[in-house]
């Protein structure tokens, strides 16, 4: 089975949150319970993240996985 294609507005969004929280990206993986490498690849649009990952992410973002994807969604109307 493929992977799946990255997605470049997860990865703004998720970059663009950590840093208007004033977080490292090394913070916020320890808090997530993820490697920096894969916080890096999630936030470069290098590799799309499992569900799991986007689990751990959100919460240490404080967002439940809905609340991560609205935004997501709010960036790409934006964008259009």
């Amino acid at each position: 089975m493929p992977y799946p294609k990255p997605d470049l507005t997860l990865a703004i969004v998720v970059r663009s949150l950590r840093e208007q929280r004033g977080v490292s990206r090394e913070a916020l993986a320890a808090e997530a319970g993820i490697t920096t490498g894969s916080l890096a690849r999630t936030e470069l649009g290098y590799a799309a993240p499992s569900w799991d990952t986007m689990q751990r992410i959100a919460g240490a973002l404080g967002l439940p996985v809905s609340g991560l994807m609205a935004a997501v969604e709010a960036r790409r109307r934006v964008a259009a």
